[in-house]
């Protein structure tokens, strides 16, 4: 079965191979440099004070400056500076625009769907699609394939997707596309699904868009297929498609002749990937904070994102989390989370000797405490 994105297990391989990322142990050779502080020193802190802007509350005493008052607004003698934020606090909003009514068609079956009325939503929708309405069509093939509210049918979907797409709905020929390349309940026929996925992506739909490039990218393996693919990834990510994102970062970053325009948002779309909970993401923008790739070092940035990948499950960033605790990169030193963290990726088949050493160097107490809090994290 293929997920919902076709080629993603393919991706990681094929970039991977572009991406160069340096391995975690070596950070403990970069310490950065602290600022030294003076003894009894404080950080500043803003003050709001009559010099800064501000007004001061009314009745507060004024600051003796040795110069003569400025005349007031209200007296004539200078220019209104406008209405100051004390003075707007508590003021009335002005009334939002009018909203502009809907002029367009209502589709209740497509209403009734999103309310949770299926059964409503497929005796509106059938009609229709029987006349050859692609939208509804569509429709009746989601309702089928899921079975919302009636037997689930993957063969009568898989029609109707056919249907649709003939159609012209882009969205059926996304769907209709994963069929024709799996031979699920189809036959089989990688020709015609790729030009089905083709006209889906050039119409416009974001998972057809990824999709195709992932079969660009397989067709043409190296630099050339990742170009290629590049501007469905673009349109993609654009849409908001995490993997589509994640691959932007590695191709902007990794492959020759990129422009540095394209190559300077590497980390952007990387960060946008993480924060829209793609793991493998938010692994790398870990790495990429750490180690200043693609832009600045920020250890604690980084620290929290290798946190985060690591507690959604993550082994890789299970294993380097326990790198950064025993060297404290990013965070204090903590022994027990190093050891728990270890244990964590350990019994997930990851083997790494220096973590081991590290390991077998505690003391019995410490091991026992590092499997308990390993046996909760697993357990929650």
């Amino acid at each position: 079965m293929l997920s919902r994105f076709l080629l993603r297990s393919s991706l990681a391989a094929i970039l991977s191979a572009a991406a160069v990322l340096t391995v975690l142990p070596s950070w403990a050779a970069q310490p950065t440099a602290q600022e030294p502080v003076e003894e009894g020193s404080a950080p500043k802190r803003g003050r709001i004070t009559p010099f800064n802007g501000a007004a001061p509350p009314e009745g507060a005493p004024q600051a003796d400056t040795g110069q003569p008052s400025e005349p007031k607004a209200s007296d004539g003698d200078a220019p209104s500076e406008g209405v100051n934020v004390i003075e707007r606090m508590g003021a009335e909003l002005p009334a939002l625009p009018e909203e502009k009514p809907f002029t367009g068609k209502i589709d209740e079956a497509y209403g009734a769907f999103q309310r949770g009325y299926y059964l409503t939503a497929m005796d509106l929708a059938l009609p229709r699609a029987q006349l050859g309405d692609p939208a509804a069509q569509t429709l009746v093939a989601s309702i089928l394939e899921q079975g919302l509210g009636v037997a689930r049918d993957p063969k009568e979907a898989a029609f109707w997707y056919g249907q649709a797409a003939g159609n012209g709905d882009p969205a059926a020929m996304f769907k209709y596309a994963l069929m024709l390349m799996e031979g699920r309940y189809v036959e089989r026929d990688r020709k015609k699904s790729e030009a089905l996925m083709k006209r889906a992506a050039d119409l416009g739909n974001a998972s057809a868009q990824f999709n195709y490039g992932q079969t660009l990218v397989a067709d043409m393996p190296g630099p050339r297929g990742l170009k290629a693919a590049m501007p469905y990834y673009e349109k993609s990510a654009e849409q908001g498609i995490a993997d589509a994102q994640y691959a932007l970062s590695q191709i902007y970053l990794n492959v020759d002749g990129i422009e540095e325009s394209k190559r300077a948002r590497a980390r952007e779309w990387l960060m946008r990937a993480a924060r829209a909970g793609y793991d493998t993401a938010q692994l790398d923008i870990a790495i990429w904070l750490i180690e200043g790739i693609a832009g600045d070092r920020n250890l604690d940035e980084g620290f929290a994102w290798m946190k985060r990948a690591a507690e959604g499950g993550n082994v890789v960033a299970q294993n380097r989390l326990s790198h950064l605790y025993v060297n404290a990169i990013g965070t204090r030193p903590d022994p027990l989370e190093a050891a728990k963290w270890y244990v964590l990726s350990r019994r997930a088949g990851l083997k790494d000797d220096a973590l081991e050493d590290f390991y077998l160097g505690l003391t019995e107490e410490q091991q026992k405490s590092a499997l308990s809090a390993a046996n909760r994290f697993r357990s929650s």
